[in-house]
Formats: C-alpha cells, structure tokens, sequence
C-alpha cells in the first residue's frame, strides 16, 4: 500500500473512487476519440497491475475493454468466457464496428523473475498459449471484422511487442522512433497483410502513443525495483478495470470451468508473500466484484447475489485448501458500475491484527 495511513480497505475503496471519477471526468474524450476510431478493442491479459494498457497507450479510460485473469489464461472453449466475448462481438459488429482484440503475455528483459508468476516466469509458454489463443479466435470468427493479434507486454519499459500475423515477425516498439502516418501504416500492414485500412487507422494511436510512452519511461529513470511482486489482495470477479495498482492484487476471473484451482493458486501466491515477508500479513484482502450497466433491472439484483456467491466460494477454498491465509483475510465484497467503475460495497470485515510469530 502507498498510503500507511489507510487499512487495506480504505486504501482500495479510496483507490476506486478516484478512477471512477477520473473515468467519468473523461467521458467527452472517449466520444470524441470513438468518433474518431471507432474499432472496438479488447485486451487479454493477465492480472499483473503493471498491465495498464491505457497509461502505455495513453489513451483514454474504457477505450480498451480488458479481460483479466491469472496468467493472462483463456479459453474460448470456457462456456462463460466465450458467451461473454460473443456478447461483445456482436454488440460491436450490430453498430458496424470492427473488433481489435490484444492476445497479451508479458514478461521483463530485466529479470525473468519480474515476469509472469501465472506461468512461473515460462515467457516461451505463455507466448504459446497466446498464439493457440488467437488460432481459436480465427477458428471462430475468420479473417473478418474480428482481429485477434498477438502482443507481448514487456514491463520493465512497458513496451508493446506486436507479433506478426504468421506469429513469425516480431516488432518491439521500444527499439522504434517516432514515425509519421505513413511510415506507422506501411508498418503496421507488413505486420498484418489481412487487416483492413480502419483497423490499422484506428490501431496506429496506440502505437504511437506506446512509442511516446516508452521514450517517457526511460527519461524517468525510475527504479526496477518498484516491478517487484508484492501483491497483498485477492481479487475475484469482474469489474476491476480499476485496480491497476502495482503490486497491489492477484486477480481471478470468473471465466476458467475450474475456477477453483484458480483461487487456489492465487491464495497459494499470495500465502507466499506472507511467508517470504513481501507484505505486512495485517494488510491481506479477499476483494470479490461482479459487475453490471443497469442499475434499474435485474442485472443489478444478479450482479449482487454473484458478488456474494463468489466471495463464500472464494472463502471456502481458501479454508480447504490454503487455510493458514484465512485468518490474515479482510473482506471486501461488492459490485462495479461499468458505466461509472464506481465500486459499491455489499459486505466488509476488517481482521483482528494477526500476531507475528516471534523466532525462537
């Protein structure tokens, strides 16, 4: 946590008010932006908070709709995820938009070890599962109005590592200048030869902003150290576009059938910060959201009675499988507006102080 001054709680809840305010005060900006590009775009990472696309993009919050999950893993054969991908393809394609979808992995030229815990720091696999990722993607939905690319995120200058459409080609933008229009579209249509001219048009602001990102990055000087993992929250659910805090929260998406290993990696993750002295073991939160646009219907009610659902679930894997995190836990349960990404709590428990052990 930043601030000493706040619980684990506070810190989060005052941690999503401010986005979700950042996030409406840029609502012209999103118009203006979608009139300008308006091909949908979606990214699938995993829930590393150094993954914040729109800070390494510098576009505006809600421009790049992200799905998050341990590791980055998906499966278009997971029945909730595929309905939820489908959804959003056809809400996109019913107002004639193309869809743009970021296939990520990430990893640190640094240190392997600031890499990917979801694949045990395995760039070489989690770009494998990447690749088989976007196959399934073009499985589905052909060469279309549907574009899946892969992209590698590198964290230690948050760069984007844009993959070829024959996955064969790489361009890593931290070894680009800033080009011109031309120069950016001749790029990006070498890369992807199937990739209509308003996809790549819509595409290039990310690039060059990526560009400009990177060159800020390296002019800061800032330490690498800051990239270490010391995750403190458990975060299950949907509607955490918010929480992009380094080394703030391992986060689990409801998507994986098995979704209970998955809590229990995660726990196991976070146990082993407590264990290795990365986190003050008084500061741990289990963070359960659901989330939902319509607040006067059932979506709202629904999204309620998940959040809850997941959060007893989450809790009775971690007292199978994990129970020595248990009494480290605080609990946060609620839902997100995603049209304000405005958290509202259901459920909270602050813990009793857990006494260190004293060594012998």
């Amino acid at each position: 946590m930043t601030d000493t001054n706040k619980t684990g709680i506070d810190y989060l809840l005052d941690l999503n008010a401010r986005h979700s305010q950042a996030f409406m005060d840029l609502s012209s900006e999103r118009r203006r932006y979608r009139g300008e590009h308006p091909t949908e775009i979606a990214a699938l990472k995993c829930m590393d908070g150094r993954l914040h696309l729109p800070v390494m993009t510098q576009t505006a919050l809600g421009i790049i709709q992200p799905f998050r999950n341990l590791g980055g893993k998906f499966d278009l054969g997971w029945p909730f995820f595929q309905t939820i991908i489908d959804h959003w393809v056809q809400y996109s394609i019913g107002r004639g938009r193309h869809c743009l979808v970021f296939v990520t992995y990430h990893y640190a030229r640094g240190d392997a070890h600031r890499g990917c815990r979801g694949y045990n720091y395995d760039t070489n696999a989690a770009k494998e599962a990447a690749i088989k990722l976007k196959n399934q993607f073009l499985n589905v939905y052909g060469k279309g109005a549907v574009v899946p690319i892969v992209c590698g995120i590198e964290t230690d200058l948050e760069a984007l590592i844009l993959h070829g459409e024959d996955d064969g080609t790489v361009v890593d933008l931290a070894k680009i200048k800033q080009s011109s229009q031309i120069e950016l579209e001749e790029l990006l249509s070498s890369l992807y030869p199937s990739m209509t001219e308003r996809i790549i048009r819509d595409m290039i602001p990310l690039v060059r902003g990526n560009i400009r990102h990177i060159a800020e990055v390296r002019a800061s000087n800032r330490p690498i150290a800051d990239a270490e993992h010391k995750e403190w929250v458990l975060g299950v659910g949907r509607g955490f576009d918010w929480l992009h805090a380094i080394n703030t929260a391992f986060i689990v998406g409801p998507f994986d059938p098995n979704l209970s290993v998955a809590i229990e990696t995660a726990a196991k993750l976070l146990k082993g910060n407590i264990d290795d002295g990365r986190v003050d073991p008084n500061g741990i939160v289990l963070l359960t959201s659901a989330a939902f646009r319509d607040e006067a219907g059932p979506e709202y009610h629904l999204a309620r009675e998940k959040a809850l659902f997941l959060s007893k679930f989450a809790q009775d894997i971690i007292k199978a499988k994990v129970p020595d995190l248990l009494p480290h836990l605080q609990i946060l349960t609620g839902f997100t507006d995603m049209d304000t990404r405005k958290f509202e709590v259901i459920e909270r428990l602050d813990a009793a102080p857990v006494k260190k052990k004293k060594i012998a």
